[in-house]
């Protein structure tokens, strides 16, 4: 857990449709290069230039079946994920929708805003009408894997080849959490 920064005096989760401003995308940007170079990167071993992730991060919001969560402290991004609907087509698993692409940067960790990203992740998805919550995670990371099992999410299986990062394969769990009774 790092406390690089102050405690925040406001600390918030939204889904978004836009960004607010050009600051918001520079924000979610720096957060995530920062993330990914402390090894909690969404799929990216290596940070590219924060003009594509900007991009991506635009991107996301035109993609109907993404739904874009970001966590602020005192109004600033140093966080999100990812809320993943399935595909039309896909009937049988119409009840699941999917965590993708959490992330916090490590400078804002342990204020509690990943928590807060995950319980509005929850909540928006009951909202769709979800049962369902699915999420996969590396091996490596052990600070996700305690906030995701805290949050009652259950590990169902293990992937032993995950994962290539810096040469080596990497194990991956997988987990899920029923979001009704």
């Amino acid at each position: 857990m790092k406390h690089d920064m102050p405690p925040p005096s406001s600390l918030i989760a939204e889904q978004i449709e836009a960004f607010e401003d050009d600051a918001d995308v520079h924000a979610i940007a720096e957060a995530a290069t920062a993330a990914i170079l402390d090894g909690g990167g969404f799929g990216w071993v290596k940070p590219p230039k924060a003009s594509a992730l900007e991009q991506y991060f635009r991107g996301v919001l035109l993609v109907p079946e993404r739904e874009l969560i970001v966590g602020r402290m005192d109004g600033v991004i140093y966080g999100a994920t990812q809320l993943l609907k399935p595909s039309r087509n896909n009937e049988a698993q119409a009840f699941a929708a999917s965590i993708m692409h959490n992330f916090v940067a490590p400078y804002a960790r342990g204020h509690g805003l990943g928590s807060l990203i995950i319980q509005k992740a929850e909540e928006r998805a009951r909202t769709l009408g979800y049962h369902v919550l699915n999420l996969d995670v590396r091996e490596t990371q052990t600070a996700a894997i305690a906030l995701y099992e805290a949050a009652g999410f259950t590990r169902w299986g293990t992937h032993p080849a995950y994962a290539k990062v810096k040469g080596s394969l990497i194990q991956g769990h997988f987990y899920f959490k029923r979001l009704t009774r």
